[in-house]
């Protein structure tokens, strides 16, 4: 014969309370239909706020079908691009940012519209190993990466006083150099296949586009001696002096590779 627990009233009373006055202040969603636009808003950004992301999104979705005009209207327009990208909806945020951005041209946020942009594609992810290599650009969709190069690029030409615009500097310089390491990834498979020409015409690419990243270094170790080896020595030369004048302890100047799979060795194309 089972058991029956016996609660107090008193004690099931002040279990339930709090559940009774959550349920009465939470709106249902049925009843956006006859909310009016604030009581709405309110709803969204309470919402937003306490991390219901789903929630949030469907109050904004209805408050910008229900009330096309208004101060409201706009500013649920840019928080619900904000939210499905906190949904991990990139293609709905980026339509939601495009919308906004050419209805609301001169918008007071209108900087930070174009930010969002950037922030959307720069946290996009294509694949598994993404997860477990989130900060190496290489094993992203560069698409995407260089998408969000060109959005924080915008935002800083056309709001160069932005307060988002020290952040987005920081991102760029992040993007640049994975961008640059991408390009020198192509160019070391190249070499590697005797493809030197093409090898030396990536590398150059690496080094005209992405100037002052980190691997500008090896890109001109790579077209050096690409240059060598099909035989335009003073090219190949002239390449290698350049690379000495600004990293004159680069291992390709010494011919001296260290025992250990360095950085460096890992995409050295010249090691074994």
């Amino acid at each position: 014969m089972p058991v029956r627990l016996q609660i107090p009233a008193q004690l099931l009373l002040l279990v339930l309370l709090p559940l009774f006055a959550a349920c009465g202040n939470r709106v249902r969603i049925e009843s956006a239909e006859t909310l009016p636009v604030d009581a709405m808003y309110a709803e969204a950004k309470r919402a937003l706020d306490n991390d219901e992301v789903d929630r949030a999104v469907k109050f904004y979705e209805r408050l910008v079908a229900r009330f096309p005009y208004g101060r409201y209207h706009e500013q649920a327009q840019i928080e619900l691009a904000y939210a499905l990208y906190l949904d991990h909806k990139p293609e709905e945020a980026l339509s939601a940012i495009n919308r906004f951005i050419k209805i609301y041209p001169t918008h007071a946020r209108i900087d930070y519209a174009y930010y969002l942009r950037g922030l959307v594609n720069f946290n996009r992810r294509i694949g598994l190993l993404e997860k477990y290599f989130s900060d190496d650009i290489t094993r992203r969709d560069l698409q995407y990466v260089r998408q969000s190069f060109q959005d924080f690029g915008e935002l800083l030409n056309k709001f160069p006083e932005s307060k988002y615009a020290a952040d987005a500097r920081m991102r760029m310089l992040h993007l640049r150099n994975g961008l640059a390491n991408a390009e020198l990834m192509v160019a070391n498979y190249y070499f590697r296949r005797g493809a030197y020409i093409a090898a030396a015409n990536r590398a150059k690419f690496l080094i005209e586009t992405y100037q002052e990243a980190p691997a500008s270094a090896d890109a001109l170790a790579v077209m050096a001696e690409s240059y060598r080896r099909i035989g335009r020595t003073q090219l190949g030369d002239e390449t290698a002096q350049v690379l000495k004048l600004n990293y004159p302890d680069h291992p390709y100047l010494v011919g001296r590779w260290p025992a250990k799979r360095s950085k460096w060795r890992q995409l050295n194309p010249f090691s074994s």
